[in-house]
């Protein structure tokens, strides 16, 4: 007999859980300073700027896509920075964002890649992959 594929999802979900598996995070986020920024470039490390507004639709469609990525292990160096866009205004300026829902990703102090405004998972996807190029 074949179960019904949301009980076998829910089976699943329960030996997961009990067994103490989890998907985890993989990306390291944290609120921006700017100490722990130049840090992490210092360090050579992947790095996503995450500039949000708590009121911003986009901003939200954006963590979304990021959160679906977040759990894919080839992402588990990269350390995300997230500025408020209404409380940080001098990151905000220090990054040249002219508005909330932009994403900038670093390889150590270059600039690889930036979106504004873009929801899609493929161009996230492909900001997160340029962050881990050499």
């Amino acid at each position: 007999m074949r179960l019904p594929s949301y009980v076998s999802a829910a089976l699943l979900a329960l030996v997961l859980a009990v067994s103490g598996i989890t998907s985890a995070i993989a990306f390291e986020q944290q609120k921006f300073d700017s100490a722990s920024f130049k840090a992490a470039q210092a360090a050579n490390k992947s790095i996503v700027v995450d500039i949000w507004a708590s009121w911003c639709p986009t901003c939200k469609a954006q963590h979304v896509v990021l959160d679906s990525l977040a759990t894919k292990p080839e992402y588990a160096q990269v350390v995300v920075f997230q500025v408020d866009f209404d409380n940080q205004k001098d990151a905000v300026k220090y990054f040249n964002a002219r508005q909330q829902s932009t994403l900038i990703a670093f390889k150590g102090d270059k600039e690889t890649t930036r979106l504004i405004g873009e929801t899609g998972a493929t161009p996230i996807q492909d900001l997160l992959n340029s962050s881990l190029k050499n």
